[in-house]
């Protein structure tokens, strides 16, 4: 049995549980999903993408 994600939002997306974009990484991908809708399907990102968009997104 796979071990349950630990899903993660972020700071910036307030207090209202419905409107964010949360993340969880599972050791091979980060998986990305709408709060709103968590029946659609999640998005999946190599480790070393999601690094490099971090990257991108703090300069």
């Amino acid at each position: 049995m796979a071990a349950e994600l630990r899903w993660k939002r972020s700071s910036y997306s307030g207090g209202d549980a419905n409107t964010c974009v949360e993340c969880a990484g599972d050791g091979r991908a980060v998986r990305i999903r709408d709060s709103k809708d968590r029946r659609r399907l999640e998005l999946h990102v190599a480790t070393a993408g999601w690094r490099a968009f971090l990257a991108f997104a703090r300069s």
